[in-house]
């Protein structure tokens, strides 16, 4: 088979998307979500406010803003950590290594037996990839690092950030849409839900058609996921509105 097309087929599978999917699936969601309970609560809360409207409006930019920068810190941190625990792991390896290379070489052999290997094959596929490159085997099939799953720290906060700004701008388009129209404040709440519902959907649907599964589940879990947590930050808006009505 020619090398580009092992190469077209590894495209095939996800696995190499695993390194940003995660973070943007995360930061659409979140930004969708905590963006449109943000100014539902708001809403809510501030219903018998003459200036509602402008005060819903500057807490969606606000929301944003300091949600997508949150995302972006927070996701380059805890990538950041995956990242030192691979290169970690690398070191000890290398120093197993240099140590003991029979005994690494035994720990192959017994990693392709459980694998259905049988003892002699397993053997010589093991001496074989030690010779080519025995880090690299090590890596791969006794601790599961792959070069296309790899933590990427920037990649992964850039990817989050991105994804929680657009999902932020869904929920506060609608409230644009509702105040331009001179909408009352449930009226404007009604927009951002409707938007954010719509929302939900769509990145439910992008994101099950991203990682290649059936779109259904995927779809109905941020769905009903994003519609609770609305609801939750709504009622809390509705309490504090009744006791400073």
């Amino acid at each position: 088979m020619a090398l580009e097309d092992v190469y077209r087929r590894n495209l095939e599978h996800r696995a190499h998307r695993a390194g940003w999917l995660r973070a943007a699936v995360l930061g659409i969601n979140d930004g969708l979500v905590s963006t449109a309970s943000l100014m539902v609560g708001v809403a809510t809360a501030s219903a018998s406010f003459d200036n509602a409207s402008s005060i819903i409006i500057s807490t969606g930019a606000a929301g944003i803003t300091a949600g997508a920068l949150s995302m972006a810190v927070g996701e380059y941190i805890s990538v950041s950590s995956q990242t030192d625990i691979e290169n970690s792991d690398r070191l000890l390896e290398m120093q197993h290594l240099a140590v003991d290379p029979e005994g690494e070489l035994e720990e192959l052999v017994e990693i392709y037996i459980a694998r259905g290997l049988d003892e002699p094959l397993a053997r010589e596929v093991a001496r074989s990839l030690t010779d080519k490159d025995a880090l690299a085997a090590h890596l791969r099939d006794e601790l599961g690092h792959h070069p296309h799953s790899k933590a990427r720290p920037v990649q992964a906060s850039i990817a989050s950030a991105m994804a929680f700004a657009i999902g932020g701008l869904i929920p506060f388009v609608g409230a644009i849409v509702a105040t331009s129209s001179a909408g009352s404040t449930s009226s404007i709440a009604t927009a951002i839900v409707s938007f954010t519902l719509v929302g939900l959907i769509a990145a439910g649907a992008v994101g099950a058609k991203t990682a290649g599964s059936r779109l259904l589940v995927p779809t109905l879990r941020v769905l009903i996921g994003g519609g609770i947590g609305m609801a939750v930050t709504a009622g809390i808006g509705q309490l504090f509105h009744a006791s400073i009505a």
